[in-house]
């Protein structure tokens, strides 16, 4: 099994922007968690500041039947190319778990809608880097 752990812009600096909303564990702590979890799973991962970026990764996840983890982070709210992107990889067959460290509902009223919910496969929020183990079940689960 193949899992892309996609992560938009800032989630590079998990550690230490904003520790009390994203917690302590820095993106390569979460990565190493992930791998410890399920050493079988052929891991890729892919960081952006850059929405094309993140497109050109779920476009070879789509064409690779690659499962992804996909915390969209800013452009939760705002991309609609995102979306597009998330929806394509699911219509070819793809899991696609959206994931939030936080909960986006819990905060400021700009976050509460997400472009990506309505055409992921499913989104898990609010339980820190724990968030990501739990979409990493759920696409075991669904094999």
């Amino acid at each position: 099994m193949r899992i892309l752990v996609l992560n938009g812009p800032n989630l590079n600096r998990l550690g230490t922007r904003e520790p009390g909303i994203y917690g302590a564990l820095s993106e390569q702590d979460i990565l190493e968690r992930l791998k410890a979890e399920a050493p079988e799973v052929e891991w890729r991962h892919v960081q952006s500041q850059h929405e094309g970026v993140l497109i050109e990764a779920l476009h070879e996840a789509a064409d690779t039947g690659t499962h992804v983890i996909f915390n969209p982070a800013g452009y939760t709210h705002t991309s609609v190319s995102l979306r597009d992107a998330v929806a394509l990889t699911v219509e070819a067959g793809s899991l696609v778990v959206e994931v939030h460290l936080s909960n986006p509902a819990a905060r400021e009223s700009f976050r509460h809608t997400s472009l990506i919910s309505a055409v992921a496969s499913g989104t898990i929020a609010g339980f820190g880097a724990g968030s990501y183990s739990a979409a990493l079940h759920v696409i075991r689960s669904a094999q």
